[in-house]
């Protein structure tokens, strides 16, 4: 199972900085890069919210869920 987070896309569609993201969300440049990165274990949800409020999505733009059959095909790919 994973969970691909997709606050790049949504970042370019938005047109808006990692940097201008992280203050308007309240998080570090640190933890947006984990997240960013797919290395997160866990968001709150009080963050996921904040995300989504500052790019103006909902939950599931920035969310993505991949099967593990899906993953080792890309992998392979």
């Amino acid at each position: 199972m994973a969970i691909i987070i997709n606050i790049d896309v949504m970042l370019a569609k938005r047109k808006m900085s990692v940097t201008e993201l992280s203050e308007r969300v309240g998080i570090t440049m640190a933890n947006l890069s984990i997240l960013k990165n797919g290395k997160a274990k866990a968001i709150r949800l009080s963050t996921l919210e904040a995300i989504c409020k500052a790019l103006d999505c909902q939950p599931g733009d920035v969310l993505e869920y991949q099967s593990d059959d899906d993953t080792e095909a890309e992998a392979k790919a």
